[in-house]
């Protein structure tokens, strides 16, 4: 039996979360919240995902939520919360939610911490906060070859806030949330389409999922394995990839489409670079982006992506407008609908706007 385990951990199969789904009747996509507990809740009731106490009335869904709770925020210790919470109550009514990793949750584990908000650290304050920054103080001086200034002890407290300690604690291997976000995967497959933060480049289009997510597991198990350009930290790798978004549809289009035959999947939904202020579709549809700006620190846009059976619509303010089908005249129907949902101005208007003069030149 032994041997047994130490074969499937070598193989680096044991406790791996399923990745793979199929035969799910409703999925609901969610991108970035950073930090938005309030903006989270009201696109989750929009979907019909959760009651006015934040509980699961989803049923036998899916909720897929595409990384970067974390960062900018102040709350985002409450939509981790909420996350827990709803993943426990999903299963029980054969439902699932899939909180996938973002390169925020990558960052928050291996400790770059530049977008931390202070609402975040403030989190994680207790009465106690004050009396355990002191005791790493004193460890810290015992270390120093010369006794440091009152200067150099404010200096250290205020890189280091009360609760930032207590953060760290429980975002590492032992804490709470560390283990958490690392019991989760990067990417995963339902039905016909995949789910991740950032996008699949031509470097890993032909790596099976279970192995991206292994290789993602593996460095967040073990920080002397990241190395620039690897698959946590690469510009190229699953969770800091814009190409989908951002990248050259000419130059682009044939290793997408390479990476959904590879894939056996119709499109790739992924979130990481914000749009203008609602769910857009890529390469007629073939990539669908869904973060939305839903952070107030991104302007508080209410969006999300949702998938039935054959049908894809986006919840955009409480209504459903149907994904556009290829062609850029539905495309401009999709903007100005969007839009007028808004409040205004809606950042959609411009967008719109543009795009219209755009096929105007064309025509």
């Amino acid at each position: 039996m032994h041997i047994l385990i130490l074969i499937l951990l070598a193989a680096g199969r044991l406790f791996a979360a399923q990745d793979v789904w199929t035969g799910v009747e409703r999925i609901v996509a969610v991108g970035d919240v950073h930090g938005d507990y309030e903006a989270f809740v009201a696109v989750l009731r929009s979907a019909g995902l959760i009651d006015q106490r934040a509980r699961w009335t989803g049923a036998k869904a899916h909720l897929v939520q595409t990384g970067d709770v974390l960062d900018r925020g102040p709350n985002s210790r409450k939509v981790m919360d909420l996350l827990m919470a709803l993943e426990k109550q999903a299963a029980k009514a054969g439902g699932r939610v899939h909180a996938l990793i973002g390169n925020h949750e990558a960052m928050n584990l291996y400790g770059d911490l530049r977008y931390v908000s202070a609402g975040e650290i403030a989190a994680f304050r207790t009465n106690d906060s004050a009396r355990v920054r002191d005791a790493y103080w004193e460890e810290y001086v015992k270390e120093l070859k010369t006794k440091p200034s009152e200067q150099d002890k404010k200096k250290w407290e205020d890189e280091r806030p009360l609760g930032w300690f207590e953060h760290r604690i429980q975002f590492g291997p032992e804490g709470l949330y560390g283990k958490w976000i690392r019991s989760h995967n990067a990417v995963v497959k339902i039905n016909d389409s995949i789910y991740l933060h950032g996008g699949i480049s031509a470097k890993y289009a032909s790596m099976p999922i279970g192995e991206i997510n292994q290789a993602i597991a593996a460095e967040l198990n073990d920080f002397t394995k990241i190395k620039d350009g690897s698959i946590v930290t690469g510009e190229d790798g699953p969770l800091w990839y814009r190409g989908l978004a951002q990248g050259d549809p000419a130059a682009i289009a044939g290793d997408l489409d390479k990476a959904l035959q590879a894939f056996g999947v119709k499109r790739i939904v992924i979130g990481h670079t914000p749009t203008a202020g609602t769910v857009l579709p890529r390469f007629d549809g073939k990539v669908v982006m869904i973060d939305v700006g839903l952070s107030a620190y991104y302007g508080s846009r209410r969006a999300c992506l949702v998938l039935e059976r054959d049908k894809l619509y986006t919840v955009h303010r409480g209504q459903k407008i149907d994904l556009p089908a290829a062609g850029a005249t539905d495309y401009l129907r999709y903007l100005k609908q969007a839009a007028a949902l808004d409040p205004a101005p809606s950042p959609l208007e411009a967008f719109a706007k543009e795009f219209e003069a755009s096929l105007a030149k064309t025509r």
